[in-house]
């Protein structure tokens, strides 16, 4: 006996993503070309990121498409999981991208006279690029929220709204005092910005693959709601998992009391609990076994 909620989401996340690729794109174009015409390393590393970025959009949008597929007799529980294999490639692409930029970052701290770096111009294009950010994170801000893919392409765009803000201020010192190491100073601090983002969004990764309990939810608070249910008198065999980020699974064993069985009341015991999953919970997807008090378990689970 179960809730055949799919929690399927997507076509507003899509849309949002498709509007962030656009302006990611054209700025990284702008950010390419000032960092040639500039000579600044940090611009071009904050370019070099905001190319992943597009990635990671190009990868979102894609995972988003495949998560909306519909459920399949092979893949019952649908295609949601293609959120999660998109953030897992975001997380690497955001750490590879990291050693990239502090290795070139050292080489240029080490030896600040092999260019010449052009403050003004390095100025311009770097608060282009942070309204830009700032325009691409507001468009993501809710949806990130429910979903690891969207939250994926978000903590990237997040990076890339601190690392222009880090360039900013490298191109007024550059232009007030013509201390060049501070380009090669912005660049290490985009790549230890990285870092913790990427890490973060891999530890969420491996916690939804290994089918942990999500994040904020206590077996032990949901088992005292389905036991203080009325007609309930055990509860077993809980396993809460998720999908993907927003998309928690519940199964449980619910021992029944016989004369609550006998006077029928099954659908309804059944009814409250799936309603107080959903309501306390934000559980879409529940399944109960209902079963006698008595009942021998016949499985592998104590």
């Amino acid at each position: 006996m179960h809730d055949h909620a799919p929690g399927i989401r997507g076509t507003g996340n899509r849309r949002l993503l498709a509007i962030s690729l656009a302006i990611t794109s054209v700025v990284m174009v702008v950010q390419i070309v000032g960092a040639a015409l500039s000579g600044s390393l940090a611009l071009l590393a904050d370019a070099a990121h905001m190319f992943t970025d597009a990635a990671a959009l190009v990868i979102a949008l894609i995972a988003s498409v495949v998560a909306a597929r519909p459920a399949n007799d092979r893949r019952t529980f649908g295609f949601q999981r293609a959120e999660v294999f998109g953030a897992l490639v975001n997380g690497v692409i955001l750490i590879a991208l990291s050693v990239w930029v502090a290795i070139e970052g050292i080489q240029r701290l080490l030896n600040p006279s092999d260019v010449e770096v052009s403050g003004g111009l390095m100025l311009v294009i770097a608060i282009i690029g942070l309204i830009a950010n700032a325009v691409a994170m507001w468009l993501l801000s809710a949806a990130q929220r429910t979903s690891i893919n969207v939250r994926g392409a978000y903590l990237e765009v997040m990076g890339d709204l601190i690392g222009s803000a880090a360039v900013i201020v490298a191109a007024i010192v550059i232009v007030t005092t013509g201390w060049l190491q501070a380009d090669a100073i912005a660049s290490l601090l985009i790549a230890a910005m990285i870092i913790p983002r990427a890490i973060s969004l891999l530890r969420e990764v491996v916690s939804v693959l290994s089918e942990s309990t999500p994040k904020g939810m206590h077996v032990t608070e949901i088992r005292d709601h389905i036991l203080s249910t009325p007609g309930v008198v055990d509860c077993h065999d809980v396993h809460v998992w998720q999908l993907t980020r927003g998309a928690p699974v519940f199964t449980a064993h619910v021992v029944v009391d016989d004369a609550a069985l006998a006077d029928g009341q099954s659908a309804a015991i059944l009814q409250r609990l799936q309603s107080c999953l959903s309501e306390h919970f934000d559980v879409e997807h529940s399944t109960f076994q209902l079963e006698p008090a008595g009942h021998v378990e016949h499985d592998a689970h104590a």
